[in-house]
């Protein structure tokens, strides 16, 4: 599943032509920024947001972290974008982001996943890229208690996947990562798409237990990128050596 990239002014416009164009699945709550609750098969749509670190936080202060459909961030005077997807829920899904067309880096290189409003649920900054570094591949929980969207968080493996091997970078003992200067987008050989997979956790309103979660934790990091034909040119391909 790919990306739409977005600046924030752009988000609600999108919003109109995707609620036309959906898919009839019983969640009728297209925005990031609404309340919903969910069942399994469902879609559910949240968002990613792309900026500067500091600019997820309420005056900078690193100790009030707000969501991104928060107004009070005023994301859309800053130098960020938004990426919108729609998953089914409890499906194992790798979601896309094209590096050809967007470059983390060039948006602060931090990124937060977040839905909701009254609820609102966000995840913590995650670094994407800088000048220096990029990584490329991430696992994504959703967690649900009763269909409602409690926690989004990245669930990382410590740099397992890429031990020993000489083409990526371990940072902060928690991501692999490559040169910024090896992506083609900077010059260099090797696809730097940004590959998030994602799962669920909880239960759905009805407390039926979502599972891929457990299915997740019992593959490799990157091993869906082989399941993928139309990613075999991605950065895990290219260093084979990774699976």
């Amino acid at each position: 599943m790919a990306a739409r990239i977005l600046s924030i002014v752009a988000l609600t416009l999108w919003l109109l032509g995707f609620m036309a164009e959906s898919s009839s699945d019983n969640n009728h709550v297209y925005s990031p920024c609404k309340d919903t609750t969910i069942q399994r098969s469902d879609g559910f749509t949240f968002g990613i947001a792309y900026a500067a670190r500091t600019n997820f936080f309420y005056n900078s202060n690193s100790s009030v972290q707000l969501s991104p459909c928060d107004k009070r961030l005023s994301l859309s005077s800053a130098n960020s974008q938004v990426a919108i997807f729609r998953p089914k829920v409890d499906e194992i899904s790798l979601l896309t982001i094209n590096a050809s067309s967007f470059s983390p880096e060039s948006y602060g290189g931090y990124m937060v996943a977040f839905a909701g409003s009254k609820y609102a649920a966000r995840s913590l900054p995650a670094f994407v890229a800088n000048s220096t570094f990029s990584v490329t591949s991430f696992t994504l929980v959703l967690e649900y208690k009763k269909g409602r969207l409690q926690n989004l968080y990245w669930k990382r493996d410590g740099c397992a996947s890429c031990k020993g091997k000489t083409s990526f970078v371990c940072l902060n003992n928690q991501d692999c990562a490559i040169r910024t200067s090896n992506c083609k987008n900077q010059g260099g050989s090797v696809d730097c798409s940004l590959g998030i997979q994602l799962a669920f956790s909880g239960t759905d309103k009805h407390e039926s237990v979502l599972n891929s979660w457990y299915e997740v934790k019992n593959l490799r990091q990157y091993s869906l990128y082989g399941l993928y034909s139309n990613l075999k040119d991605s950065l895990t391909s290219q260093y084979n050596k990774v699976f």
